[in-house]
């Protein structure tokens, strides 16, 4: 059975927006699309004379409504929807589970603007164990042109990230795109240095060569896999977020990890998905690692 590509929507532009790409995004890997909405009965003195029945029935005509928009485009595809009364949240995880791809529209830049992605988005990314891609109002087709690259980052050891290295370059491999993968390094303390891991940056000959290794042994065996994918390997000194940012104007798509993490104020997904996320003009796919 065929994962769907499944977008969340709520009648926003961001979550148009969002719907739009993955219907793409199904055309191109031939899987169906699932979109999802969930939605609350709101009392009649809140909307007036409408009962539970009629509110679900503009619901369901407005779910209708955006599933046209692609269908016009796409008539070959094969669309499914998911209209249920309750929390976005867990409607979201619910859909994802078994979806090969949750997207969802993200809002805005910066701090405050940017943190309205929060509220569900940040918590659904927390918790899934599925890719979810964020896509802004503004993101069009011509986004995806060729020569627009599929923006990768690598960190730690090849395990550490096969799944977003996985990602990155099936969706390449989908779209006829190169693969940059991009591996930020910093100067380590000195107390950081240990016997051992002196040796192994002399047989590599220094830091940024042993970056460079680590970075070619991690994408060995997807340039196997995918033998077709151009890749460029782009290492170097910075922290990861600011590297990434620093080339996303070539990207058509940013792949990163996530490593959840749970805090007194809730679900945490890293600073570099964070800033990624906030800051990152092109669609940004959160992978999580396994």
């Amino acid at each position: 059975m065929r994962r769907p590509i499944t977008a969340g929507v709520d009648g926003s532009e961001e979550s148009l927006a969002a719907l739009r790409w993955a219907a793409r995004e199904a055309v191109r890997r031939g899987t169906p699309l699932r979109v999802v909405h969930a939605w609350r009965y709101q009392p009649r003195e809140v909307v007036g004379a409408a009962d539970r029945d009629t509110q679900e029935q503009w619901v369901r005509d407005t779910v209708d409504e955006a599933v046209r928009t692609v269908t016009g485009r796409h008539p070959e595809l094969e669309v499914s929807t998911c209209v249920r009364e309750g929390d976005s949240v867990a409607a979201l995880l619910a859909a994802a589970a078994d979806a090969e791809t949750l997207v969802l529209g993200s809002r805005g830049h910066g701090r405050v603007v940017g943190f309205l992605l929060g509220s569900v988005g940040q918590q659904v990314i927390a918790e899934t164990t599925r890719p979810v891609v964020l896509v802004r109002a503004g993101d069009r087709p011509t986004g995806e042109a060729v020569g627009r690259e599929i923006v990768v980052g690598q960190q730690g050891e090849p395990e550490d990230s096969a799944d977003v290295l996985g990602f990155a370059f099936e969706t390449a491999a989908a779209r006829g795109a190169t693969v940059r993968a991009v591996r930020a390094w910093s100067l380590p303390p000195v107390f950081a240095y240990s016997p051992a891991s002196l040796k192994l940056l002399d047989d590599a000959g220094g830091l940024e060569p042993y970056e460079k290794k680590a970075l070619g042994e991690a994408l060995k065996p997807w340039r196997e896999r995918f033998p077709d994918v151009p890749v460029v390997e782009h290492v170097e000194i910075g922290s990861a977020g600011q590297v990434l940012l620093s080339v996303a104007g070539r990207a058509q798509l940013m792949v990163v990890g996530r490593r959840a993490r749970r805090s007194a104020v809730g679900a945490r997904i890293g600073s570099v998905a964070h800033g990624v996320l906030h800051h990152a003009d092109c669609p940004v796919a959160v992978v999580p690692h396994t």
